[in-house]
């Protein structure tokens, strides 16, 4: 404990205590001495019992004047006489100042400071004068050491040395050769407290006299440490102090220590931890024992414990809760991961384990001489070119070679094993646990056909007469006629209920759309020719509907001053007139499409060219028309109007875009995920929209729910070419290349809750495909549950 406090009192001997008052007060002069007649003394003040204190203040020289004051007590001891000691002779000093004897009960070897910091006479509590007698004792303490390390006994000679200073001087040298600066400093007394606590104060903690210890008033920033790692050449070997908030530099020793330590090495350097082991037991042996203990009576007697541990075991082997071991297996634990998966095997006993899909074997059509029957033909070559590579049945057309030697290599070879290896180790597995179900339960519930009558099931009549493909027909709003263009250059006008062709007008052109006009006061059919817009008055019907259609076109008033339009109003001649020909709308660019509004007043125009201008709209009253876009989306392939509200529909290849006309603004964007989109349809409550294409999809869209397709119909082999709802009952139709029309049950309900019901019911044929042509237009009968559809064989079919 002694050496502990040595050491400790040792390491502050470098950092003697700056007091505060020290630096204006100047050096205090030595406090006088007891008169020599008091023998005494002033009564000493109460000492502390910090003797933290007395070490930090008494510095290094203290304790160099312990080993001086030992020697005087000893000297005393030996040379006293029972009762009063009595007073030495003064001597003088070296600075010639007489010196100074010490009062009673005081060792000789002392000056006074020093006595004063071992007795612990300093007091930093309560008043000044405690104080300042403080530092006065401190600054005393240096000249009070050389009096007392040159004082020399009565008739001893200057130049002689006391065996009492000679003592000193030693103990003086051992003290600095063994100094050592290892002890912590530990100024800061606040203990193991967080020194987080201390953030937000000016002081980071209290020294030993109660006083605070304050932080730096400038804490370095980054850049005041950059500057210091320029400037500074010891910066590496700078720490700061949390406990005070000061750097302090290692030294050498110190260095060497962290670098040790960092190596994993131990902190002594004298430190040798391979020392050879000294065994307690030799492996001799030798005469007497260890221990002559004699051997317990448990040593011989058997063990009860041991007894029932074992009787359980026989009891646990015996019911059958402990097996015995099984022999190892000397097989290796390798296995093939290619092999044949048994149940038996290593991954046949994983549960989780999902084998890789074998590959197809090689059939006849592999073969370099196949038989005849595998061997396509030239259609069949041709068809196999234009089908989708995933829609093919056979990735390669099958050859035949004289012998496997001509053979060429298979160029596909390469992508065919890359893309094995994407299916061994990209494409997920995952083993479904089949459950026991009925089949039939699988089957959506669906109403069954007869319940959802009526609807069209069979073939009525056929319409004869054009000398070419009828690529469009249109049905008046009373359901009487039936208008239809083909690629003869003709529209006929048929009577419904006998198929008789009532009246035949010649176009000169192929008619690429007919739309008659939806108002039952208006007898009108637009006809799309060329590049041009035929408005006929075909006169059938009433007399008084035919002479008001008249009317209303010659009501008409030319402007004084004719605006610019992008289409051009024509009157027809005498002999146009004759024909039924009333207006023509010449345009500029081919037509595909002629469209009337709901009201019949307005007519929207498709026009074969690119840009802003593909889609025209026509006001039929004003005689005017119009571009209602800035700019194009793509090639225009269909426009409808809503039926309800000021919509416009436009479909190009890929969408349909909903556009609001009065706010001129594009309300919603459907996107129907197909290839090319052919036609379009709107349901007449307008909330409902159906496309075809001609990858063979008919895509629904329900526009309150979202911008998606609700339901992709992929019932036709063959693409789409036109689709149609019925204006009253809950049905669609659509045609396709392949030949036939199918009649679906689309049921809308009022609830938004509830999803449309999409039943298809029935399969119509009847036309003949021509040129891999078969249906080119179906249109709904307005008041009965009938069909019309127009082929590529020239005839025009009704089925109800």
């Amino acid at each position: 404990m002694a050496a502990a406090i040595l050491r400790r009192a040792r390491s502050r001997r470098r950092r003697p205590p700056a007091s505060p008052r020290r630096a204006h007060a100047g050096p205090a002069p030595p406090r006088a001495r007891p008169a020599p007649s008091d023998p005494e003394g002033p009564a000493p003040r109460p000492t502390r019992s910090c003797r933290c204190r007395k070490w930090r203040r008494g510095s290094g020289l203290a304790w160099s004047m312990a080993g001086t004051r030992g020697v005087g007590r000893e000297a005393a001891a030996a040379g006293s006489l029972p009762g009063k000691r009595p007073p030495e002779p003064e001597e003088p000093s070296l600075l010639g100042a007489p010196g100074l004897s010490p009062g009673p009960g005081s060792d000789p070897g002392l000056s006074d400071s020093e006595e004063s910091v071992f007795s612990g006479l300093e007091d930093s509590g309560s008043d000044g004068s405690e104080a300042d007698t403080a530092a006065e004792e401190e600054d005393g303490a240096s000249s009070d050491e050389q009096h007392s390390g040159t004082e020399k006994p009565p008739g001893q000679q200057a130049g002689t040395p006391s065996p009492r200073t000679e003592v000193a001087s030693v103990r003086l040298e051992d003290e600095y050769v063994e100094d050592s600066s290892d002890e912590e400093d530990i100024r800061n007394t606040v203990g193991n407290v967080p020194l987080e606590w201390y953030d937000d104060f000016p002081h980071v903690g209290y020294d030993l006299d109660g006083r605070r210890i304050y932080k730096p008033l400038r804490t370095p920033d980054e850049l005041d440490q950059f500057l210091d790692k320029m400037d500074n050449p010891d910066y590496w070997r700078t720490v700061r102090d949390r406990m005070t908030g000061h750097s302090v530099q290692l030294t050498d020793e110190q260095v060497a220590l962290v670098r040790r330590l960092q190596r994993g090495q131990f902190g002594d350097v004298s430190f040798n931890p391979y020392e050879p082991a000294v065994d307690f037991f030799s492996g001799d042996l030798m005469i007497h024992p260890v221990t002559n203990r004699p051997a317990d009576k448990r040593s011989f007697i058997p063990s009860l414990v041991e007894k029932e541990k074992v009787s359980r075991m026989v009891h646990a082997i015996k019911m059958g809760w402990i097996q015995p071991r099984r022999p190892r297996d000397s097989t290796p634990s390798f296995y093939d991961l290619w092999a044949q998966e048994d149940p038996d095997a290593v991954l046949g006993r994983h549960k989780m384990h999902v084998p890789a899909p074998k590959l197809a074997l090689p059939g006849h059509a592999e073969s370099y001489n196949p038989p005849p029957e595998y061997l396509p033909s030239e259609e069949e070559r041709m068809a196999w070119e234009q089908r989708e590579p995933e829609e093919r049945r056979l990735n390669f057309l099958p050859r035949r070679f004289p012998s496997l030697r001509a053979v060429p290599a298979y160029g596909r070879f390469i992508q065919e094993r890359f893309e094995r290896c994407l299916d061994l180790y990209l494409c997920p597995r995952q083993r479904k646990m089949r459950v026991n179900v009925d089949p039939e339960d699988l089957i959506p519930r669906l109403p069954r056909p007869r319940d959802l009558q009526p609807f069209p099931t069979c073939q009525a009549l056929v319409y004869r007469g054009h000398g070419d493909l009828v690529r469009c027909l249109s049905v008046s709003p009373g359901g009487q006629w039936l208008a239809s263009g083909s690629d003869d250059g003709s529209v006929r006008l048929w009577e419904v209920a006998s198929a008789r062709c009532v009246r035949t007008v010649p176009v000169g052109g192929v008619v690429k759309s007919v739309a008659w006009n939806p108002r039952p006061t208006v007898c009108l059919v637009a006809v799309a020719v060329e590049d041009a817009v035929l408005l006929l008055n075909p006169a059938l019907g009433d007399r008084l509907v035919v002479g008001s259609t008249d009317q209303l076109l010659s009501a008409f008033t030319p402007p004084a001053e004719p605006a610019a339009q992008p289409a051009h109003w024509l009157e027809a001649s005498e002999e146009e007139r004759r024909v039924g020909l009333r207006l023509r709308i010449c345009h500029g660019k081919p037509v595909t499409q002629a469209t009337w509004h709901g009201r019949g007043d307005y007519m929207a125009v498709v026009l074969a060219t690119l840009g802003r201008s593909q889609v025209l709209i026509h006001q039929l009253s004003r005689r005017r028309s119009q571009s209602p876009f800035r700019r194009g989306h793509g090639q225009v392939q269909r426009v409808a109007f809503h039926p309800v509200r000021p919509f416009l529909l436009v479909a190009s290849q890929r969408s349909v875009r909903l556009y609001h006309l009065l706010r001129q603004e594009l309300t919603k964007k459907l996107t129907p995920n197909c290839k090319w989109v052919s036609s379009l349809a709107v349901h007449p409550a307008g909330d409902n929209v159906i496309c075809g294409s001609y990858d063979s999809k008919l895509v629904w869209f329900d526009l309150d729910l979202s911008t998606r397709p609700y339901r992709v119909l992929r019932h036709h082999k063959k693409a789409l070419r036109a689709v149609a709802f019925h204006p009253r009952y809950p049905l669609f139709a659509s045609g396709s290349d392949d030949g036939s029309v199918i009649v679906c049950h689309g049921m809308v309900y009022n609830d938004l809750l509830q999803n449309p019901l999409l039943v298809p019911v029935k399969v119509l044929k009847g036309h003949s495909l021509t040129k891999d042509l078969g249906v080119l237009d179906v249109a709904f009968h307005p008041t009965q549950p009938w069909v019309f559809s127009a082929g590529a064989d020239g005839t025009l079919r009704l089925f109800t």
